[in-house]
């Protein structure tokens, strides 16, 4: 098989969780670092998740997000600060070159010395209506479907500044991120659709997510998540 550079890593970026908004924690200012970094397998290692009941884990370890969306975010939402450099949506990788059409379902990708698997697309939470100073950030980037996505390790290892970003195995190459997002943020209710995606690997979430929106013939309500208390 010939390997197929996707991109490459423009910065690799870490933080510490500090107190956040409504009473939260947060370590969504993560910062760039010059130097390699290592990884095990619950990420790069110093980096911290301020809740880790939906962030960080093994299905979330490495949170990657093209440096691409920056442009369409500011013609969106203006020139803001916060979108003039990378780490604005918490990422741990930002990458040029490959974006959420490129990358498919438990693709396997290699970055410097770890080997990764694509796990999920991001499913966009309240903190980054506080973060980006907008009530609507987290619905924005779910309907724009450019959320970036997290990867599993599937070997540790080191990532750095200017590593290409390799794809080493595609098993569902029909299944892109994009593809997948598409039909969950749009509230697609096609049974056929919808169980041609329970054959896929998806996360424990995502597979009850789908299998009940076919029990149910109903979209779940994402206010909570988007939103808040």
């Amino acid at each position: 098989m010939t390997f197929n550079k996707l991109g490459s890593v423009m910065s690799v970026l870490k933080g510490k969780k500090i107190a956040f908004a409504r009473n939260s924690t947060s370590a969504i200012n993560k910062q760039s670092q010059s130097t390699r970094q290592q990884v095990t397998k619950l990420g790069i290692i110093g980096d911290e998740q301020g809740d880790p009941n939906f962030h960080g884990g093994v299905e979330k370890a490495i949170h990657l997000y093209p440096s691409e969306h920056y442009k369409y975010w500011c013609a969106e939402l203006g020139n803001k600060p916060i979108f003039q450099s990378v780490g604005a949506f918490g990422e741990n990788i930002s990458s040029v070159g490959v974006t959420e059409s490129d990358i498919c379902i438990n693709d396997i990708i290699l970055i410097g010395t770890t080997l990764l698997q694509v796990s999920q697309g991001r499913m966009p939470c309240w903190k980054l209506n506080v973060r980006c100073e907008e009530p609507e950030m987290a619905l924005k980037m779910q309907d724009s479907l450019k959320t970036g996505w997290y990867f599993r390790v599937l070997k540790e290892g080191d990532i750095g500044i200017g590593d290409d970003i390799i794809l080493q195995k595609r098993t569902y190459p029909d299944w892109s991120l994009n593809r997948i997002m598409k039909i969950i943020y749009e509230g697609s209710l096609d049974s056929i659709v919808l169980n041609e995606m329970l054959s896929l690997p998806l996360v424990d979430s995502w597979n009850k997510l789908v299998a009940k929106r076919i029990a149910l013939g109903e979209v779940e309500n994402w206010n909570h998540r988007l939103y808040g208390e």
